[in-house]
């Protein structure tokens, strides 16, 4: 028996490189087409910062587009005196501690009720909870008014919590129980087995398994809630019970516009917003992505 000698191939370079360039050149190209949608998207957060860093005189006369002069910081304090955020942003905080995690709990039973319980009309229940979803609430202001102020609940922030619950509810519901479905039987089949009822699995199984679409839900609702304008503008009158969209009003007369005190303002505004889509973003990106797979 013979053995040959492996036979060498010298594969000339000119025939490999040519099938790395086309990929090459679509990765770059890609990348550049990134870059300039980001560049898009970024520019109002970048005109934003410097028109509040800026004079209202430098703004006025040299227009919104061009770099400013000179800089200054006393925007902030003249917005935080003009917005009343001291007042306004304990209203919104307020609100929005009561009414997220009370929308998050509620939503969570019965998204897990329409998922996983054998319940009668479960089909009528879910058509009804969606339909709230093609509601525009335009349409609701005057009778949510009237029910509001027939209940004496308007002006004041806790009137507020009912209309927010029922419009939040149904996309809270539709991510939820989207989210429960994909939960194994299994599981609470084995719960029930050893003798745990449907509260006990909600509260002790399923929660503490749906932690990233429970924060996911938690944040887009607390945006939601920390930003909403109309209902607070129609049901809050005195200085002392308006939120900060309804604040941010205060920087816009009758025949001036003080441009760059709203533009620190809405920078004010914003900021514990940005803080919690920071600190939970790897939660949010979970939860957004846990329910494409079945696990």
């Amino acid at each position: 028996m013979t053995l040959t000698a492996p036979v060498q191939v010298d594969v000339p370079l000119e025939s490999v490189e040519p099938a790395k360039t086309p990929r090459t050149k679509r990765g770059l190209v890609m990348t550049l087409v990134l870059a300039v949608i980001a560049l898009f998207w970024i520019s109002p957060l970048a005109l934003l910062v410097i028109t509040a860093v800026r004079p209202l005189a430098d703004f006025i006369g040299n227009g919104p587009l061009s770099w400013p002069d000179q800089l200054t910081w006393a925007n902030f304090k003249d917005a935080w005196g003009i917005g009343n955020f001291a007042t306004t942003y304990k209203n919104s905080a307020i609100l929005a501690l009561i009414k997220v995690p009370l929308g998050v709990l509620v939503s969570a039973m019965l998204g897990f009720a329409l998922a996983k319980l054998r319940m009668k009309f479960r089909r009528t229940v879910m058509f009804t909870v969606f339909l709230g979803l093609t509601i525009p609430i335009y349409i609701t202001i005057v009778p949510v008014f009237i029910m509001m102020r027939s209940a004496g609940a308007t002006d004041s922030i806790f009137g507020l919590i009912g209309p927010y619950l029922a419009f939040g509810i149904p996309f809270e519901v539709l991510v939820l129980q989207s989210f429960f479905r994909q939960l194994p039987d299994e599981i609470i089949e084995a719960a029930r087995v050893d003798g745990a009822g449907d509260w006990r699995v909600f509260f002790t199984m399923i929660l503490p398994l749906s932690v990233p679409a429970l924060v996911t839900v938690a944040i887009l609702d607390a945006v939601a809630t920390w930003n909403e304008f109309l209902f607070a503008l129609i049901l809050l009158n005195s200085d002392a019970h308006k939120t900060i969209p309804v604040g941010l009003l205060n920087f816009q007369g009758q025949f001036a516009n003080n441009n760059t005190g709203l533009a620190a303002g809405i920078l004010i505004a914003v900021v514990p917003i940005l803080i919690a889509y920071t600190l939970l973003q790897r939660w949010i990106v979970g939860g957004l992505t846990a329910g494409s797979l079945k696990g």
